[in-house]
């Protein structure tokens, strides 16, 4: 079977069913993934080295339970959580009372040009149909100061594909090709960070990378 090209897929990625998905899982998603001990000591340390060193508002945007923007705030970040999911934000207020969350979507970031200092998209992106990300890698560019980062987390494969997520359907990408949507927007990849298959997770990746001064700024 030859592969699906990206314009085979769905455009736009269905806010109301992915929100409905999580809603009706949250209370496992939390116990399954709600803190920091239960993310891989590298990931963290990635999301520190590139996060933890901003003056300035980081966006953790997908934030779910809301451990990682409680992991960026003890280490002095001033980090916003924004997820689409209401059961996961008021989780997070109520676990992480001195942290700041609320609902959102990544397609409207809803702050100025350039006013955001980074941005975090853990497994965030991994719902978007493959016609939406670079809208959204634009939006972020849009709201990213230039220079600031970008870490995203994703599932990797040999081609751009859908799978059965536990919670909703959701595509992997070839790691370079990713990477060539992160330059295409407008970002240049500075760090990856990879982990093969095994029996508790899919192949995955997180990539780091910083904004380019936009066009014509």
């Amino acid at each position: 079977m030859r592969p699906r090209r990206p314009g085979r897929y769905r455009r736009r990625v269905d806010h109301t069913r992915v929100r409905q998905a999580y809603g009706a899982v949250a209370t496992l998603y939390i116990e399954l993934i709600g803190t920091t001990g239960q993310v891989h000591a590298d990931d963290l340390a990635l999301i520190g080295r590139h996060l933890a060193v901003r003056t300035g508002p980081v966006l953790d945007l997908g934030c779910g339970p809301g451990h990682l923007t409680g992991h960026l705030r003890s280490l002095g970040v001033d980090a916003t959580g924004i997820d689409m999911v209401p059961e996961f934000v008021a989780h997070a207020r109520a676990t992480h009372q001195d942290g700041a969350y609320r609902l959102g979507s990544l397609d409207d970031l809803d702050v100025p040009d350039h006013s955001v200092a980074g941005i975090l998209a853990w497994y965030s992106l991994i719902h978007l149909p493959p016609p939406d990300l670079d809208a959204v890698l634009a939006e972020f560019h849009r709201a990213i100061v230039p220079g600031g980062p970008l870490v995203a987390g994703i599932f990797v494969g040999d081609e751009v594909g859908a799978f059965d997520h536990k919670v909703t359907t959701a595509y992997r990408w070839p790691l370079d090709e990713f990477s060539a949507r992160l330059r295409q927007a407008g970002f240049a990849e500075v760090e990856r960070l990879t982990r093969l298959d095994n029996k508790a997770h899919r192949p995955h990746a997180a990539v780091a990378a910083i904004a380019a001064v936009a066009s014509g700024g």
